[in-house]
């Protein structure tokens, strides 16, 4: 079985919020993805709860390609402490840093209506949603402020 880079991690060391690059990856052509851990809670001490991660996924699918360019996919962990980012190209972990808190800042001020795909026909399970639980996280992530690295606070600002 194949090592994956996320079971590596020793999530006892880390210190959330934070915004760390994960892994790239050069195709045949040239073109390099970038894989970032965007973690917005502490691992093994706070999990973010469904309904509230869902939203914030739902939320962050649309906000994030509007401050960051080349995404590819967003992705929630399974331990629902964070989400996996893929982009084309090479963008630093300030920059991901960056548009993530403008996207936590954007939910924060989000209605229902700004919520995508929350009919049965565009969601598989449409019920378990929490916008009210996605702008307290929110509130809660951006108080705390994303540092650009895993293991040390390197407070990342925004202009």
């Amino acid at each position: 079985m194949a090592k994956v880079e996320s079971f590596t991690l020793d999530h006892d060391k880390v210190i959330a919020p934070y915004v760390r690059l994960a892994g790239q990856t050069t195709g045949p052509k040239g073109d390099v993805v970038s894989k970032f851990d965007v973690r917005l809670t502490q691992p093994n001490e706070a999990a973010i709860p469904t309904a509230a991660l869902h939203t914030i996924e739902h939320l962050s699918a649309g906000y994030v390609r509007d401050y960051l360019d080349n995404v590819i996919d967003l992705s929630p962990m399974g331990c629902r402490t964070g989400f996996y980012l893929s982009t084309w190209g090479e963008p630093t972990t300030e920059d991901v840093a960056v548009a993530f808190t403008k996207v936590l800042q954007a939910i924060v001020n989000s209605q229902w209506e700004d919520v995508q795909g929350t009919e049965r026909k565009s969601c598989g399970n449409y019920r378990d949603h929490s916008l009210f639980g996605a702008q307290e996280w929110a509130k809660l992530i951006l108080d705390q402020k994303f540092s650009s690295d895993p293991f040390e606070r390197h407070e990342v600002t925004v202009d």
